[in-house]
This record gives C-alpha cells, sequence and structure tokens, in this order.
C-alpha cells in the first residue's frame, strides 16, 4: 500500500476503536437493555422485618420496649453511689423528686435509643424563671433534655422546657398548664469515638413535646454544662439515664425505652 494512504486509515481505525470505548462506558442507557428489570429484581424477602405490637393507647409501651418504671417501684433505678433510690411513689401512678436526695440513673446503660418520659410540674406552683418545676433527663448521663414548668414562665431560650440545655432552645413552647401532664418522645443517637478516645460525630437529637416536633435531629455540642461552653469528653460508651434534681418536687411516670 501507498504510504500516502497508511495515515488516514490508522487515524480512522483509532477513531473508531475510541468511539466504541467511549459508548461502552457512556452514562446514557442503551436503547435495547440486554436484561430488561423485572419488579422481582428490587424487591427484597429476607430476612423479614421483625414483628412487634404497638400499644392500644398512643404514649403506652410497644411489646419491645424496656420498661423504666410503671407505678409500682424504683426497681430499675439507683441513686447516690448506686444506693436505692430515694424518690417518692405516690399513688403507685407516678414519682417524685425528693429535693435534696439528689439525682437518680437506671441500672441499665443505653447508647442509641427511643425514650418515653412524662413529666409534671409539682402540685404546688412555685417559683420562676429556673426555681419553677426544674429537673432533667441526661442522655448517657451527660448530655441534658431539660425539664421545665415553662407554662406562662419566662426564662433563656435555650434553658426553657425542651431545650438542650443551653445548646438547643426549642422550636416551639409546647407546655401544658402545672396541673396536666406533659410528654417527651425522644430519639437520640450516641456520639462516636475513634480509637484514641476523640470524637468521631457528635451525638444527635429529635424530641417531640406533647406530640409536637420540638427539636429536629440537632447536633447537641457537647458535655452540658451551666458554665463555660460546651465540649466533648473523652470516648465513652453506653451509659445510664438519669434524672436531675434540683430542688422541686418534679414528677414523673411512664417511661419506657427501646435500643436503637
Amino acid at each position: 500500500m501507498n504510504s500516502k494512504f497508511k495515515w488516514p486509515l490508522l487515524l480512522a481505525s483509532a477513531f473508531i476503536v475510541n468511539s466504541n470505548a467511549q459508548n461502552k462506558h457512556s452514562s446514557t442507557p442503551p436503547e435495547v437493555s440486554p436484561m430488561p428489570m423485572k419488579p422481582q429484581m428490587t424487591e427484597i424477602w429476607n430476612p423479614e422485618v421483625p414483628v412487634i405490637t404497638p400499644a392500644k393507647k398512643l404514649g403506652d409501651a410497644p411489646s419491645d420496649a424496656i420498661i423504666l418504671f410503671d407505678g409500682s417501684n424504683l426497681d430499675q433505678w439507683v441513686g447516690k453511689n448506686n444506693s436505692p433510690a430515694a424518690w417518692k411513689i405516690v399513688d403507685g401512678d407516678h414519682m417524685e423528686v425528693l429535693p435534696g436526695s439528689g439525682a437518680i440513673k437506671t441500672k441499665l446503660k443505653f447508647g442509641d435509643c427511643q425514650l418515653h418520659i412524662e413529666f409534671s410540674a409539682p402540685d404546688v406552683v412555685f417559683g420562676e424563671s429556673q426555681g419553677r418545676g426544674n429537673s432533667g433527663v441526661f442522655l448517657q448521663g451527660r448530655y441534658e433534655l431539660q425539664v421545665l414548668d415553662s407554662y406562662n414562665n419566662r426564662t433563656y431560650r435555650n434553658g426553657q422546657a425542651g431545650a438542650i440545655y443551653k445548646d438547643h432552645a426549642p422550636l416551639v413552647n409546647a407546655m401544658r398548664s402545672p396541673s396536666e401532664w406533659n410528654s417527651y418522645d425522644i430519639i437520640y443517637t450516641a456520639p462516636r469515638f475513634k480509637a484514641n478516645g476523640n470524637l468521631d460525630y457528635p451525638a444527635r437529637i429529635t424530641v417531640l413535646h406533647n406530640g409536637v416536633l420540638i427539636q429536629n435531629n440537632v447536633t447537641i455540642n457537647g458535655l452540658t454544662k451551666y458554665i463555660g461552653l460546651h465540649h466533648y469528653p473523652k470516648g465513652h460508651g453506653e451509659d445510664s439515664i438519669s434524672l436531675q434534681d434540683h430542688g422541686n418536687k418534679t414528677q414523673f411516670r411512664n417511661i419506657w425505652i427501646r435500643r436503637l
């Protein structure tokens, strides 16, 4: 072959090969699929989703929940130095903070969880701002969801009922009157830590107060502190749920939890 015809033919061949390679890896689907999709190809049958029995009454525990308090006893709780919890049980229905006795905490330890808890202000309304019906729910014993009588009771916004204390104010104030019961439904994702104890990613929390979304998957920025900025400690694992004694006779009932 005449050499002057070789190069155009070689270039044309290279172009065809390159075009075929590009088409092979193109993101544009072919006009006719070599194997048409069927509905069954995207159906996952096993393992089956576990079956539980939901409560007949909204707010009551489903069948897979751990009952932390049902009004009968405080067997799931301990006080200072793991002594028996000293708070008062009233009418076989609810517990009441015994001021000065200290916080109580669960014997069991938890990380990721769904927690339901109901609370009420003391029977006698007394005090103002942070001095009225004050308590708190501490996830892993460290990160506080504020309990307070915030019904017609002004205080700092990141310290009222439903606040992640001094971290995130609630979206709205959904507090009922002191004569009524309130509920928190909490979805909590525990923080993760690296092998050296440093934070890998922070805790997150969603809270419904009386059925109203008040914390929407917010990031918890560290340990709850009364003074100073929040920060994370070195790594820790699952830990107790604790309820705060802040000197008020705040009341609690119907407490249950599900591990997630």
